[in-house]
């Protein structure tokens, strides 16, 4: 019998309050009928985008209505669905929102194309006629600048048709590595049998008997090895979509293509790897830390992911995490410390698990709800810090939302990890500045450390790997799957200097799906890295420094991402952030070492 509840058995204070969307689902019908109707109205005006500023700022304003609404119609129906993913009525609802939003981005798609027709001068003149249209300055000097890669109208058209095919590598993967491949089963220190799996694999790594981890490690990479050139395969025609597309759309390389999106320097993306190579020292210390701590005589890959505690953290319920979390926030000022204990008494998160519930934890909401919160919380020090995290999220949005138009109510990847971290990194500060308790400070302090080390080094190295691949298809060389493991080996090499590298961690590219979103990882290492840095300048000067940060999260995507973290005093285009970050990683080794002692 499941010990897992019924979703009727969670107490309702512990539930999301989505009655504050949609009172009943036929509330939802309406808004979804609704807004239905309203898209015919915007593909209307294809061709005349341009036409004059009064239009403009009509086709602007109708498509912002439209995609508002649809966002809340959509969201609606996503969370209700993660309720209980066997709910077939919201998966129908959910099913019918993505047509919906497919429907009207597809109306949408005209706007941006017409834009380009205008010069900045011209965007200008509109503007004094119509001094509304200056709401759009900045989206629309966005738009202009992508002009230079912008096709003509059939070459977009066919470049739009073949998405899904470029695209095809990756949902092929995909298909591989959750529905056709199958792990197999080892058996615990218990006799128990254990089922490895994509989603436990890890998990499992980090249980006590090292016999059994061993095993584990064993087994799932050799079952890698089984479909090697197929997922070589794959790979490899992943990176040559990136880069043939890149050269259709007159990019020097992929990774010029990939920054340019959110308009990131390339030399964002070597800074980063020059710092870390800085400061692999520190990772190394961390492993030949964890080696003195599990008392073995070398660290193997299968000891990686284990604590430096070594054993179960102490239980901390979701109401002590709650007071923890506020309580850690205090640095940002009252009005932000008593707006998330507002929101944590209002019903923004789900927080227990239950039968059929979405796995994980997200952040959601729209520009007119309130934040959401979806968790499986676990009474863990994992599970508090995952709550102060998405309350990051959800304070970034909701700030944003409060000072900007809905044009800039979102933020690009880059920026997007900032505000979590900073929770974190807020709440490890303030747990290690309160609780006395030595064996619990060492579970927060491994807590610490093993994120920098999975987010900022690991992400690093990642970046690094699909960097060196993609320079390798462009210079015309074979990916094959042992130039690839040589490729991914030698890095880990470098890395991991104090362990034993073998031939099976050669193989861990192939499990790693971002791969397949190509030049997206490193934006993990420059969030925390910024977020380290601004927490750093918080506690060292105080009020003033908190309100630059404050302003920056209100600031949405009203800027371009270095413009947006440098009014919160960070400088992504220069090594001293990440530089800052590592050094506090240095700082919390050392509490580590001097508790373990």
């Amino acid at each position: 019998m499941s010990s897992v509840p019924e979703r009727s058995e969670i107490d309702e204070a512990y539930t999301w309050d989505l009655e504050s969307i949609y009172t009943t689902d036929d509330d939802w019908e309406a808004a979804y009928e609704s807004v239905a109707d309203r898209i015919d109205d915007l593909a209307a005006y294809e061709g005349q985008t341009v036409d004059d500023a009064e239009t403009l700022l009509a086709v602007l304003g109708l498509r912002d209505e439209i995609m508002r609404e649809v966002s809340t119609v959509a969201a609606y129906a996503r969370m209700r669905r993660d309720e209980d993913t066997t709910n077939q009525h919201y998966q129908g609802l959910t099913a019918r929102a993505q047509s919906l939003a497919a429907d009207a981005q597809s109306a949408a798609s005209f706007i941006e194309p017409e834009l380009q027709d205008l010069t900045r001068e011209e965007f200008d003149e509109m503007v004094a006629a119509e001094p509304d249209l200056e709401t759009y300055d900045h989206y629309v000097d966005d738009v202009l600048r992508m002009k230079p890669h912008t096709r003509s109208a059939e070459v977009e058209a066919l470049l739009a048709d073949l998405s899904e095919v470029t695209g095809a590598t990756g949902e092929v993967y995909n298909m591989l590595s959750n529905a056709d491949m199958t792990f197999p089963t080892v058996e615990d220190p218990d006799g128990d049998a254990v089922e490895i799996s994509q989603s436990n694999f890890v998990n499992l790594l980090k249980r006590p008997d090292r016999d059994f981890r061993k095993r584990v490690y064993e087994n799932y990479f050799d079952e890698w090895a089984s479909v090697r050139n197929t997922v070589a395969a794959s790979y490899k025609n992943s990176v040559k979509a990136d880069v043939k597309t890149a050269q259709a759309r007159n990019y020097d390389t992929a990774r010029e293509a990939a920054l340019d999106g959110p308009n990131v320097p390339v030399d964002v993306y070597d800074t980063l790897v020059e710092s870390v190579h800085d400061n692999l020292d520190k990772l190394h210390r961390h492993a030949e830390l964890k080696r003195d701590a599990l008392d073995v005589d070398e660290l193997r890959m299968w000891d990686v992911y284990m604590p430096l505690t070594g054993d179960e953290g102490p239980d901390v319920e979701y109401d002590e995490a709650t007071d923890h979390v506020v309580a850690a926030l205090e640095p940002l000022g009252e009005e932000y410390q008593s707006r998330v204990a507002d929101g944590l008494d209002s019903q923004w998160v789900d927080v227990y698990e239950n039968e059929g519930k979405q796995s994980g934890a997200y952040s959601g909401g729209t520009y007119d709800t309130q934040p959401f919160i979806l968790m499986n919380y676990q009474d863990d020090i994992s599970s508090m810090y995952t709550l102060a995290h998405e309350l990051g999220h959800s304070m970034h949005s909701q700030l944003t939302k409060e000072e900007q138009p809905y044009v800039y109510s979102g933020y690009e990847i880059f920026v997007a990890e900032v505000a979590s971290t900073v929770n974190e990194a807020l709440l490890t500060n303030h747990l290690l500045e309160t609780v006395e308790d030595p064996e619990f400070r060492k579970h927060v302090l491994n807590e610490f450390l093993e994120r920098v080390r999975s987010t900022l080094y690991r992400q690093t190295l990642f970046a690094e790997f699909e960097h060196e691949a993609h320079r390798l298809e462009e210079a015309g060389e074979p990916l094959t799957a042992d130039r690839l493991d040589d490729l991914y080996r030698d890095l880990k090499a470098d890395y991991y200097e104090p362990a034993a590298i073998d031939d099976r961690i050669a193989r861990e590219w192939m499990r790693i799906p971002h791969f397949y979103r190509a030049f997206y990882v490193y934006q993990y290492a420059t969030g925390i890295s910024a977020a380290l840095a601004i927490v750093d300048t918080v506690l060292e000067e105080g009020q003033a420094a908190a309100e630059d940060y404050l302003e920056f999260l209100r600031r949405g995507s009203r800027e371009y991402p270095l413009d947006l973290l440098r009014i919160a005093g960070v400088d992504m285009s220069t090594s001293d952030p990440i530089d800052r970050a590592l050094a506090t990683y240095g700082d919390r080794l050392d509490e580590m070492e001097t508790l373990l002692s």
